[in-house]
Order: structure tokens, then sequence, then C-alpha cells
């Protein structure tokens, strides 16, 4: 990969053009499927735990202190868009390339509709640390976290449902193929499916 750095999220926008992110605010860029990759200046030396680009020169990472940087040229420049007082943001994830949303430490969420040049704080109605978010359209999307939590929204994170579950162990990432079908899994070997939009898991 050519770091010794620990990564911690990789996101591709096609078979050959990746990025992945680490450790001390590396960025690791791919334009041959991974064969090689090419480190890429972030501009901070805080942990970078999430990455996410909507198309191959969209794109935002986030991390420790609650950090959020952006591009507009594939990675060749980085920017900031925000510093928070937080431990640190776990996820970020966009619908289109104005509307995104990145969560975090004790139930912190923030929501974007500008690309990022301004991010609005919502109530999540957790403190629990979330560590992953996914959307299936603009309006119904899952955050996971913390003591087993799993929130829903139907009206694009203007409100958020706890769902119930049996899980009570952290939960690490989520995702859904539609609005009914979707994975969650934990660090104890869990993993969990829906078929119902999160009603109910197995």
């Amino acid at each position: 990969s050519g770091t010794t750095r620990s990564l911690a999220s990789v996101f591709f926008t096609d078979s050959q053009t990746g990025w992945a992110v680490g450790d001390s605010g590396t960025i690791l860029n791919t334009t041959n499927g991974g064969t090689t990759w090419q480190l890429q200046t972030s501009g901070t030396s805080n942990a970078l735990g999430s990455v996410y680009f909507t198309d191959n020169q969209t794109g935002w990472a986030v991390g420790e202190a609650g950090i959020i940087i952006h591009t507009a040229d594939g990675g060749a420049t980085w920017q900031w868009q925000y510093l928070g007082m937080i431990s640190g943001f776990n996820a970020v994830y966009f619908t289109d390339s104005q509307t995104g949303w990145v969560v975090g430490s004790a139930g912190y969420m923030l929501k974007t509709t500008d690309g990022g040049a301004n991010w609005q704080p919502q109530n999540s109605g957790t403190t629990h640390s979330l560590y992953d978010i996914q959307f299936t359209d603009s309006q119904t999307g899952w955050a996971v976290g913390n003591a087993g939590t799993i929130l829903k929204t139907s009206n694009g994170g203007m409100s958020w449902q706890l769902q119930p579950s049996a899980i009570t162990e952290s939960l690490y990432a989520v995702h859904f193929v539609d609005g009914q079908t979707g994975w969650m899994v934990s660090w104890v070997n869990i993993i969990a499916k829906s078929s119902d939009g999160g009603t109910n898991w197995q």
C-alpha cells in the first residue's frame, strides 16, 4: 500500500479508482484497481476513520477531533470543511454531491445540503457513539453504534427512531441494498439481517 500506518476505511468509485484513509491523516489513492497506491496530502495529522466519494473528483474524509476534509479534484488537494470539539467523527455518507451526513462520538450527527460548505447538527436521539451511517435514498437511512444502537430515519434525518433488537454489543457497520433489505455487524462475530427495513433483525 505504500504505508505502514493503520488504515480504517476504503472507497472505490469504479473498478480502478479508489481511496483509503487511516492514522496520522493518511490518504492513499489508486487508479489501477489497487495494484499501486499513491500518498495524497491531507493537510492534517489527525487519524481519519472514513472516506466517501460521489464521483472520481468529489470526496470527503472524516476523523478524530471532529475533522471533515473535502476534495474537488480527486484528492490532489484537500480542504478543511469542519473541525468540531468532540472526540471524533466515525463515518461519512453522501446521497449525492450536495447531501451528506457524518456521525461520531456521543451520538453526534451533522448534515449538509450544500456539499459541505455548511454542516448543521441533527438530533440523533442517542448519546451512544455512532460508528456507521448509510442511506438508500435522500430520505431513508440507518445509523448504528454502541450498545446495539440502531437508528432509522424516513425524513432525511429530521428525526431518528430507535429500532429494537436483541443485540447489546456495539455495532460497527450497516449496509442496505434497498429500503427493506440490510445487514449490520459487530466486533463479536454477529451479523444480523433485516428484510423489513430494520423493524426486525435476525
